[in-house]
């Protein structure tokens, strides 16, 4: 059986989240909510508001993709609407988070493909990507992918008593 950090991407098991998976995915979650700016949430997810938010995005049509490792969930990613309004509704915010021992193996750059795959596949026109800076490895993630940087806010959220400055990175799916 492989070291964690030799498995390669073609063990990962990728397919769709589902409510039941809410519980693997907040454990995955919460410790960026917990230790990092990554994510601007400041409060833990429970299951059930996980599994809540899994639902939502299914109900909209929208991919919604789990990696699994031998068995246990090890990342996920997802699109979401962009904005409410109509005239958005060909844009989505793409989201990936990887479990800490996923990193930095390549896992990541598979689960993300496949979640650009199945937008190509949707309703979708554009990929928007929000991403916390500094961040490297989401901005090099994101830039091997095809995206590009369209803006920077500085300063736009506040978390552990500092301001953290926001890239807007976008990718043309259809």
């Amino acid at each position: 059986m492989p070291h964690n950090s030799d498995v390669t991407a073609s063990e990962l098991v990728i397919r769709p989240a589902t409510p039941a998976d809410a519980g693997a995915i907040a454990a995955l979650y919460n410790p960026y909510v917990r230790d990092t700016v990554i994510t601007f949430e400041y409060d833990e997810v429970t299951a059930d508001t996980m599994a809540a938010r899994i639902q939502a995005v299914l109900d909209m049509d929208l991919p919604y993709l789990v990696a699994e490792d031998e068995g246990a969930i090890v990342g996920y990613a997802y699109a979401s609407p962009y904005r409410p309004r109509a005239a958005y509704l060909h844009s989505v915010e793409t989201t990936i988070y990887l479990g800490h021992e996923a990193r930095g193996r390549g896992l990541g750059r598979t689960l993300y493909s496949a979640l650009l795959d199945a937008l190509r596949a949707s309703h979708a026109h554009t990929a928007i990507s929000l991403i916390a800076l500094p961040n490297d490895a989401s901005v090099g993630l994101h830039m091997a992918l095809g995206f590009r940087e369209v803006g920077y806010l500085a300063e736009a959220g506040r978390k552990f008593d500092r301001w953290i400055d926001v890239g807007y990175y976008q990718l043309s799916v259809s």
